[in-house]
């Protein structure tokens, strides 16, 4: 019973992950979704400003703190080793929603396209951004990131493997092709707001402090592998400086 428990809890913790992507699409592009990154109440410059970077800073210590491998040991003191994984992906995915849901738009445009089939190019690149996005998380186990493949080990009444380093495809081009997607659906819009513009550096300035966090751990887990990785491929540009 404590692993259908367990394996439902994963499954919920992932269709909300999922729920929160798709609507991540909505809310940068400005399509199909209710409330988008300039869509609301326009509040007061320095209110917008306080709320929306304490939503971005709550959704990065998060992100951040509960990835590392010391809160994980004592985390796991507290709840189980096989739902860890989709008891961040929940939180991570919460506060998520608690910023679409309270963000507030700056509506001052700092750049528009205004030619139509231009700004249709643009959009469409920020859409093949979120589509690296999920390629990438394919490519190296897209369910074991997000919390369900451990969940249906635990099911299954066994253990997860010892993680393996690989580079698949695009990962032999750049270390980090899930952030080099984020920045670029962040950035490429047709109309950028200074809501937007906000959004969009502080994000970007995470993902930089993401990268150095995430790959002190992987030298940490994979020693000399991952240091040789690094000596030869891009960390986010292919063919540049690593």
């Amino acid at each position: 019973m404590a692993r259908i428990i367990a394996f439902l809890y994963g499954l919920l913790a992932y269709l909300v992950f999922l729920g929160a992507f798709l609507y991540a699409i909505g809310f940068v592009t400005g399509l199909v979704v209710p409330k988008t990154i300039d869509a609301g109440a326009v509040v007061p410059l320095g209110e917008a400003l306080v709320v929306n970077i304490l939503l971005l800073s709550l959704f990065a210590i998060q992100h951040s703190v509960m990835a590392r491998k010391a809160f994980k040991k004592w985390w796991t003191q507290i709840v189980p080793v096989s739902v860890e994984r989709s008891t961040y992906v929940l939180f991570a995915s919460l506060a998520l929603v608690l910023l679409f849901w309270q963000w507030r738009p700056i509506p001052t445009i700092i750049w528009q396209v205004t030619n139509p089939q231009i700004a249709m190019v643009v959009l469409g690149l920020s859409f093949v951004g979120w589509l690296l996005v999920l390629l990438s998380t394919f490519l190296i186990n897209h369910f074991e990131l997000f919390g369900l493949h451990q969940v249906v080990i635990n099911l299954a009444g066994r253990t997860m493997s010892e993680p393996r380093f690989k580079t698949p495809a695009i990962y032999k081009l750049v270390r980090h092709p899930i952030y080099l997607g984020f920045i670029i659906a962040f950035w490429l819009a047709p109309v950028m707001t200074a809501g937007h513009l906000l959004f969009a550096a502080v994000t970007t300035a995470y993902i930089f402090v993401g990268i150095f966090l995430e790959e002190r751990d992987l030298i940490e887990l994979f020693g000399n592998e991952y240091e040789r990785y690094r000596q030869r491929v891009a960390m986010l540009v292919p063919f540049t400086w690593k």
